[in-house]
């Protein structure tokens, strides 16, 4: 009988663990929304389906001029974003399969700086750690104001981790360049050998302000659906 009562209790405290776990995800992404999401609707930027927290029309500038040759003319279409999909990198790496080619991963702290890099869509999970990823990947910041570029140093083939717990650009050095992990709420950066890069954020731990994905097409920005 007490061996009933004591896992009856241990379920309840599961329940009540869970409860927790979950409000605590659910107040994240309220106040994470309240902080950032725009009181009025903002205009997009020519060729893209929606707006961006991040790229403003100087950033797309700098992305025209490092983006692979692949993308020149086509729509930008926001696969996924947290303000409007919520803060879950499955959600992310599933929406990452309606479009294939090239994707912009781009992030923020909370701190104003912007980062990410260059991915493959559909976006890979895997198992255990394979990296992935040609040379034409790159991870960027603004951290320092203007944006700055950097591409493989050829050191290593260590482009981007994609798990299913988290999604990292690089390796080698003791850090990734970036590093986002499950819960789309904190991110990690560091100096690493793949890309040479300096800690693309403010502070080597951070608080995200948003993620977003960007795909390329040719196609119908209408064929494309949130």
């Amino acid at each position: 009988m007490s061996n009933r009562k004591d896992l009856l209790n241990d379920k309840s405290d599961e329940k009540d663990d869970a409860s927790r776990k979950s409000r605590s995800s659910s107040e994240a992404f309220d106040e994470l929304y309240e902080k950032h999401s725009p009181t009025t609707p903002i205009k997009p930027l020519p060729n893209f389906t929606d707006h961006s927290t991040f790229i403003s029309h100087d950033l797309n500038q700098f992305f025209e001029s490092c983006l692979p040759n692949t993308t020149k003319g086509c729509q930008r279409v926001l696969l996924y974003s947290t303000m409007k999909h919520g803060i879950s990198l499955r959600t992310l790496l599933r929406n990452s399969a309606k479009l294939y080619g090239p994707g912009l991963l781009i992030a923020g702290d909370t701190q104003g700086a912007v980062f990410g890099g260059l991915v493959d869509c559909p976006m890979q999970p895997t198992a255990k750690r394979k990296y992935q990823g040609t040379n034409k990947a790159f991870v960027f910041t603004t951290v320092n104001g203007e944006p700055r570029l950097f591409r493989p140093t050829g050191v290593n083939r260590y482009y981007y981790l994609c798990l299913y717990d988290l999604v990292a650009f690089g390796g080698g050095g003791g850090s990734p360049a970036l590093c986002l992990d499950e819960d789309l709420l904190t991110g990690s950066s560091g100096p690493c050998d793949t890309f040479g890069n300096m800690c693309l954020a403010h502070t080597s731990e951070f608080e995200l302000k948003n993620v977003e994905l960007w795909g390329f097409t040719y196609t119908s920005p209408y064929l494309i659906q949130g």
